[in-house]
C-alpha cells in the first residue's frame, strides 16, 4: 500500500512541475505575441508619420520653388539688388526654413517607441519570476 501512495505522490509532483513548465511556456508565447502586436502598431504609426512627413515635404518643396521665384522677381522689381543677389537672399531664407522643418521632423521621429516600455518591463518581470520559480525548487 505504501508503495502505491508514494508512486502517486511522485506522479502528482511531476505533473505539477509539468503544469508549471507548460504555463510558463504559454506565458512566454503570449508575451511574444503581445510584443509582436505592439511592434506592428508602432510600425503602423511610424508608417503614417512617414507618409504625412513625405507629403508635407513634397508640397512645401513645390510651394517653396514657386515662392522663391516670385520673391526673387519681387525683390528685383522693388530693390536695387541685382537678380543674382535676390536669388541668394531668397535661398538663405528657404534654407533656414528647411532647417526648422528638419528639426521638427527629427523631434517627431524621436518620439516613436520601437519597443514599448511596458512590454520590456513585463518581459523582465516574467523572466525574474521564472528564474525564481526554477531556482527555488533546487534549493
Amino acid at each position: 500500500m505504501e508503495n502505491g501512495s508514494q508512486y502517486r505522490a511522485q506522479e502528482s509532483f511531476v505533473s505539477l512541475l509539468g503544469g508549471i513548465a507548460y504555463d510558463a511556456k504559454e506565458l512566454l508565447l503570449q508575451e511574444v505575441a503581445l510584443t509582436k502586436r505592439e511592434l506592428q502598431y508602432e510600425l503602423h504609426k511610424a508608417k503614417s508619420a512617414t507618409i504625412a512627413l513625405g507629403s508635407a515635404i513634397g508640397i512645401i518643396a513645390t510651394g517653396g520653388i514657386l515662392l522663391m521665384l516670385a520673391l526673387v522677381h519681387l525683390l528685383d522689381a522693388f530693390t536695387v539688388v541685382p537678380l543674382w543677389g535676390c536669388y541668394g537672399i531668397v535661398a538663405i531664407v528657404l534654407v533656414v526654413l528647411g532647417a526648422v522643418l528638419l528639426v521638427a521632423a527629427k523631434t517627431k521621429a524621436e518620439a516613436l517607441e520601437v519597443v514599448p516600455q511596458p512590454t520590456v518591463v513585463r518581459m523582465k518581470e516574467n523572466a525574474r519570476w521564472l528564474t525564481k520559480q526554477t531556482t527555488s525548487d533546487k534549493s
